[in-house]
């Protein structure tokens, strides 16, 4: 019988053990043949390039998460226009200078007596600053007209906080016209439906308060307050514009934080039965220079800083529940940071660079509201140098 023919690569003297050798040679080189195939995939691929599309693709996508509002308003000076530049007309005034000459500075005549004036507002809750501006307002003021309603612009249900505290404003009982609105709770609705609905309500007002033609009405936000002897001119003096803007000195959380002078929304119309309308918007090139004073969440309470938040019609800017923290809201107002961690609303790049970081303090309480020099153990909060605010 012929002997057993050599299997190629069998040791017959290591038996199993060589073919166990030979398998590892196997596997060895399928090994390197992958490794080879994935070099060839991975030939002309640059690595940076797939850590850039694994670690910075997601970084960017979280910044912009976080930040992209931001990086909108930066950037939208590049696709918008800045709007039509208001003629601002100068204001002349001093204490000792007479109406009759006051009026001709400004190129007017003097009236024989001075036209009714009609204050008109809508109330949140911002009780102190409606103290604070009617005071400054009532000697000159024929009329307070006054409308709220159960319901913020953006749908939440809250208290009639001026119904509730009514006692407190005796002082302008007699010429007041108060009025309540039932909210209509729309979910989900823009903001700005609600409160054009509530500004329509105050057109319908102010003919029950017996409003006509050729007074004064002023058509402003609560914390839009004009100096009183703004609106003392424009009811002595004739021949003034039908409808005209007052400039405003514009200060965030107390008047210790002044961010400009480019407060323009609050406005005075010589009444038009048919004609005038209650709107806050730009209605006329005109506007009176340095006319009074803008005090945007100028609040006692914590409490009421998160409730405006949530409550006025640009409730879109909370990205983060963060954002309502009390800690955080004291922090951003003794600093006159931005409540929104928003960048400036500017039309230019030079503008927004110029109000980046928060608001520089002013330490001057001239030329403020008599009022709130005279209370001033009652409204210390809103003075320079006390920005601590209460829990309640």
């Amino acid at each position: 019988m012929g002997g057993l023919g050599v299997i190629p690569g069998f040791d017959a003297a290591s038996g199993a053990g060589g073919i166990s050798r030979a398998g590892r040679i196997w596997h060895g080189s399928k090994a390197v043949l992958s490794m080879s195939r994935l070099k060839c995939a991975l030939r002309g691929f640059d690595l940076k390039a797939l850590l850039f599309l694994l670690i910075g693709v997601p970084i960017i996508i979280f910044v912009i998460y976080v930040h992209g509002q931001k990086v909108t308003y930066f950037l939208r000076p590049i696709w918008e226009k800045p709007p039509k530049p208001f003629t601002v007309l100068p204001h002349y005034y001093h204490e000792n200078v007479s109406m009759a000459n006051l009026c001709k500075l400004h190129g007017w005549k003097i009236r024989e007596a001075p036209r009714r004036v009609f204050d008109a507002v809508l109330f949140s809750n911002e009780l102190d600053i409606l103290d604070i501006r009617w005071h400054e307002l009532s000697p000159y003021v024929s009329e307070f007209v006054l409308l709220e309603s159960n319901s913020t612009f953006t749908g939440l249900e809250k208290k009639l906080h001026f119904k509730e505290n009514r006692q407190k404003f005796e002082f302008a009982e007699s010429r007041l016209t108060y009025g309540m609105i039932g909210g209509r709770f729309v979910k989900g609705e823009n903001p700005f439906v609600e409160e054009s609905y509530q500004r329509v309500a105050l057109d319908q007002l102010l003919k029950i308060a017996g409003i006509t033609d050729d007074d004064l009405l002023i058509m402003s936000d609560v914390d839009e307050i004009p100096s009183g002897h703004t609106i003392n001119l424009l009811r002595w003096c004739d021949d003034t514009p039908e409808i005209l803007h007052l400039q405003l000195k514009n200060y965030l959380y107390s008047f210790q934080f002044m961010l400009d002078d480019k407060s323009w929304r609050a406005s005075v119309h010589r009444y038009r039965a048919g004609k005038t309308r209650y709107a806050h918007y730009r209605q006329t090139d005109d506007l009176l220079a340095d006319s009074g004073w803008h005090c945007s969440f100028c609040f006692r309470y914590i409490n009421d800083f998160v409730f405006k938040m949530k409550a006025y019609s640009h409730v879109d800017r909370i990205r983060f529940s963060y954002f309502l923290n009390p800690k955080r809201i004291q922090h951003v107002i003794c600093q006159g940071a931005d409540l929104f961690d928003m960048l400036p609303e500017e039309y230019t790049f030079q503008e927004i660079i110029a109000k980046l970081g928060p608001i520089p303090s002013t330490y001057s309480a001239v030329h403020l509201p008599a009022y709130l020099l005279e209370k001033v153990d009652q409204y210390r909060y809103l003075l320079p140098g006390n920005c601590m605010r209460e829990s309640g």
